[in-house]
């Protein structure tokens, strides 16, 4: 028997104007985890669609066997009848159906006179949850669990379908750090069952520590697969293979000159939209010109809440405290008028609130800021396109033209878009809420960068993020956030991964 479960030969894929892949090969032998590296925009996701028949055999040149023998699909339940299951990014999940629902949605569990068997779905779909490890009611409605617990329903649901080839997506981008290392535990089960899995990650550490090969992509084209058994895979060897040059650090080198106060916050309380409870409990902060700022915070500690209420009370009702800028105090009644006062926001969803993904990088860039291209009511559109063209140039957003849709862009040049869109609000103050998620090295690379032209030029940045090394790499001080409360700001100099998280973890205000 073939020790490949799966052979993809010489793949090609283009879109117009695009070549996606070009003589793409890839060998995945069975029961292991095959991880799957590349920068935004170098075909992975691409290429997962075409060996789950989401791109249809004909749309593309090359070749796929598996099990032994060559295979055509011309739609996802062909792949899928082989036992080929993908789990995409953005989950496919409905949150109003209960977690059996999902699970058996398209492949009901039927009784007498086609009815379904209700009884027979949950408990079914019991045993899997079981399997996953998730201690769930199956009748729980799938909008009341956290995205962790969804991604694990996914996986219920790809077990369902009698899976040998297990595909995920950037499984663990949107996990805090506990539900990451349940779902990677969980991977390991799966190949101790006879699983094989195919993992698409950015977190190389996350890959160093689960993946028995990894295939990199870089342009459209393999450039090679590593044995991570082999103990001589690094993460800097993989991120040489992934952008064809050494980072010589994950950050860019910046000097800190910080000004003036820019953005001062006082006593900030912010009650639930519709719970009776506070998610902001008298947070103050303050940002300082040419200074980066950071919030962190575990899941659930208000971080976002206290981002979006700031900026024109996007979020929560009752809020209460006081707002300075450059020492004058602001009450921005809405979204408009945070703009029109200096401050942007950068949500952590570009692709639901950050972009119109159905529309151009130019309309996605002037949106903040119509009124500087508007006269009588008119959009100036040449100006328009003249302003998105020096923001692609300036941003390094790779795309065919200002005119390319925005949807179709990788998640680092989204995010270069996002950014474009704020920065031509002409901010005082700028707030990046989870500014790399989903994006890969090299990417991260250049948003740093921009962010440390941004505060050379006198701007004062507040950045939220997951990531602690993130936080000590780009910023100048840091606020720990816990339940809704500042529990300690700490200077660069004095941070540690481990002091924030006893920060973060902590009840109560403590001195800075």
């Amino acid at each position: 028997m073939d020790d490949h479960i799966l052979q993809m030969r010489s793949i090609t894929k283009t879109f117009p104007g695009v070549k996606a892949l070009e003589n793409v090969t890839l060998a995945v032998r069975r029961g292991e985890i095959h991880a799957i590296c590349g920068e935004n925009g170098a075909g992975k996701s691409t290429l997962m669609k075409v060996l789950s028949g989401v791109y249809p055999t004909g749309s593309y040149e090359g070749e796929i066997v598996f099990d032994g023998q060559p295979v055509t699909f011309n739609g996802i339940r062909d792949s899928e009848h082989v036992g080929i299951v993908i789990i995409h990014q953005e989950l496919a999940l409905v949150p109003y159906l209960s977690i059996a629902e999902n699970i058996f949605l398209g492949n009901e569990r039927r009784g007498r006179g086609r009815l379904i068997d209700w009884n027979r779905a949950n408990a079914e779909a019991g045993e899997l949850l079981r399997s996953v490890g998730l201690d769930e009611n199956p009748v729980t409605p799938v909008g009341q669990l956290g995205v962790g617990k969804q991604q694990l329903v996914e996986i219920a649901k790809a077990l369902s379908k009698d899976v040998r080839l297990l595909i995920l997506d950037e499984p663990t981008a949107a996990l805090n750090d506990t539900d990451s290392a349940h779902l990677l535990d969980l991977l390991r089960r799966l190949r101790d069952r006879g699983i094989t899995c195919i993992m698409i990650s950015h977190k190389l550490n996350e890959i160093t520590a689960v993946a028995d090969n990894v295939t990199v992509i870089r342009d459209g084209r393999t450039v090679e697969t590593l044995s991570l058994h082999a103990g001589e895979v690094t993460q800097d060897r993989i991120i040489r293979g992934m952008v064809g040059r050494d980072l010589e650090s994950y950050y860019p080198d910046r000097e800190s000159h910080p000004g003036e106060e820019v953005l001062r916050v006082e006593d900030w309380t912010v009650w639930h939209p519709t719970q009776d409870r506070k998610v902001v409990d008298g947070a103050s902060l303050t940002v300082r010109a040419g200074e980066v700022v950071g919030i962190a915070g575990l899941m659930g500690a208000g971080r976002t809440e206290l981002a979006m209420s700031v900026f024109g009370r996007a979020y929560g009702r009752n809020i209460s405290g006081r707002m300075f800028l450059h020492g004058k105090e602001i009450r921005p009644r809405n979204v408009a008028d945070a703009i029109e006062a200096g401050i942007a926001y950068a949500t952590e969803d570009r692709k639901h609130y950050g972009l119109n993904l159905i529309e151009d990088i130019r309309r996605n860039v002037s949106a903040a800021a119509l009124g500087k291209l508007a006269s009588n009511g008119f959009v100036n559109g040449n100006e328009e396109v003249k302003v998105a063209e020096g923001y692609r140039r300036d941003m390094n957003i790779k795309a065919p033209s200002v005119l390319s849709v925005v949807g179709k862009l990788s998640g680092g040049n989204q995010q270069k878009v996002v950014l474009s869109k704020w920065l031509y609000t002409d901010p005082e103050v700028l707030i990046l809420d989870e500014p790399t998620r989903g994006i890969d090295v090299g990417a991260k690379y250049e948003i740093y960068t921009i962010i440390n032209r941004l505060v050379a030029a006198g701007k004062a940045v507040l950045v939220i993020s997951s990531e602690l090394p993130e936080l000590l790499g780009i910023c100048d001080r840091i606020y720990t956030l816990s339940a809704g409360r500042i529990t300690g700001q700490v200077p660069i100099a004095q941070a540690t991964q481990e002091k924030l998280m006893q920060l973060m973890t902590k009840e109560k205000e403590v001195a800075a």
